[in-house]
């Protein structure tokens, strides 16, 4: 009996030994990947916004003429996000705003869109996903030019009802048996037109006020 309790004390204790031994190696990895692997997110992330905000389109530093907006439903996420502001002599010219599309087919997808002073689409990217490969990945402009369907769309040359892919009475494109990515990215898109409609003279603010103050969201009404 004492045999084959000390037997299954001397399990345990190895059990737990690999335990706290393969939970240190994962954190150790963690802290030793994570940042090279932000890092890489924010470089491809710039290399997405200079195609889609090219530098003709403003003049100031894009990347540091920033402001922290505040959670709301039409950019899709649940805290606070960027935008980063182009200016041209002095006057708005370009917003490209961080959105997510909630409900893609499997999971969020991550893009970022910018916004011309006019209201009008400047480009779309996706930054991340997890779409199925092969099926769901034509989203990614490296692979089609379906995302450039987008650009010069706007709340004004596009009615309500145009938001929508072909095979629900919509204007945009779609590919067989893959419906659900590209449906949620005209309706993430289309909110994002909405804010910045809402938020247009908010959001250009003086940047020192906009850094300190966060915008609101709209009121519901």
């Amino acid at each position: 009996m004492r045999t084959t309790a000390r037997a299954s004390a001397y399990t345990a204790l190895n059990l737990l030994f690999f335990a706290l031994a393969g939970t240190a190696l994962l954190a150790w990895t963690y802290d030793l990947t994570h940042e090279t692997i932000a890092r890489s997110e924010e470089n491809e992330k710039l290399k997405l916004i200079a195609q889609i905000a090219p530098p003709a389109t403003y003049d100031n530093d894009i990347m540091k003429d920033t402001a922290q907006l505040a959670a709301d439903k039409l950019l899709g996420g649940t805290g606070t996000t960027l935008v980063y502001r182009g200016r041209l002599n002095n006057q708005p010219s370009i917003a490209v705003l961080q959105v997510i599309a909630p409900d893609g087919y499997s999971g969020r997808i991550n893009l970022i869109i910018a916004i011309r002073s006019d209201g009008s689409i400047g480009g779309v990217r996706v930054v991340s996903h997890r779409e199925t490969p092969g099926l769901g990945d034509y989203i990614e402009i490296a692979r089609s030019n379906w995302i450039t369907g987008f650009n010069g769309a706007s709340l004004e040359n596009r009615k309500s009802g145009e938001w929508k892919v072909k095979k629900d009475g919509g204007s945009f494109d779609y590919m067989a048996g893959a419906t659900i990515t590209p449906r949620t990215i005209v309706k993430a898109v289309h909110k994002a037109l909405q804010y910045y409609a809402q938020h247009r003279d908010e959001m250009f603010a003086n940047v020192e006020a906009r850094r300190a103050v966060p915008l609101l969201p709209a009121k519901e009404k």
